[in-house]
């Protein structure tokens, strides 16, 4: 029986279609990039998070899997694209034949990203939530206006290097960052991004690992 890979996903139309259509949507409402690169970012880190955990293969396909679907439901809305984004992965994974097991790490995991209702129920979940929180940069702002930069366009801008790394003898995830502070003060990054970082501190509590946030060289957490 031949699993079902990300690669296979990336070849689908339907896949294809609705990851475009969330980041046209999303722009229009001035948000930052939520298609194809985001999702192939976060799904190459969240396979890496638990690779270098020593998760066996198909575990770490999974997460990379989960990664790439995550944010599908943002061409139907923003408000619980987390919900809806799993029952979209869940008919499309069906249709494509993935066993039930494996469909329950999968949707769980994208049912779970989000900041305002998600948690680490699960290691696929625990390693999407780390990528996705992690992919924090300028090639991500779809605003090409600076004079009308909100204040996820100035902090996405800002940031001109991510890093998501795993110790696995120290037992430690980090995200490294390096933030342009003549564009971003530092403080404006935690002013949107603290609760993200503190599910990124549970999600990495979940994989037995601390979670350590340095940026422009200072670790901060």
């Amino acid at each position: 029986m031949a699993f079902l890979t990300v690669d296979d996903l990336k070849k689908n139309h339907e896949v294809s279609v609705y990851l475009a259509c969330s980041t046209q949507y999303l722009g229009q409402l001035g948000f930052t990039e939520h298609g194809h690169r985001h999702a192939g970012i976060v799904s190459a880190r969240a396979y890496q998070v638990l690779k270098d955990l020593q998760y066996e293969e198909r575990d770490c396909q999974l997460a990379a899997i989960a990664g790439y679907l995550h944010d599908i439901a943002n061409m139907i809305n923003r408000f619980n694209h987390g919900g809806i984004g799993a029952a979209i992965a869940f008919s499309i994974l069906s249709r494509l034949e993935m066993p039930p097991e494996e469909i329950a790490l999968v949707v769980s995991a994208i049912g779970n990203h989000e900041e305002e209702r998600g948690n680490a129920v699960n290691h696929v979940a625990s390693a999407l939530i780390l990528a996705d929180k992690s992919d924090v940069h300028r090639s991500r702002v779809t605003n090409k206006d600076f004079a009308k930069f909100e204040i996820h366009d100035r902090v996405n801008y800002a940031a001109d290097h991510s890093l998501l790394t795993v110790d696995r003898t120290k037992s430690v995830i980090t995200l490294d960052l390096t933030i342009d502070t003549t564009i971003c003060p530092v403080m404006e990054y935690f002013e949107i991004f603290l609760q993200r970082m503190v599910m990124c501190r549970r999600a990495a509590e979940f994989l037995h690992t601390k979670f350590n946030l340095v940026i422009n060289e200072n670790r901060l957490l």
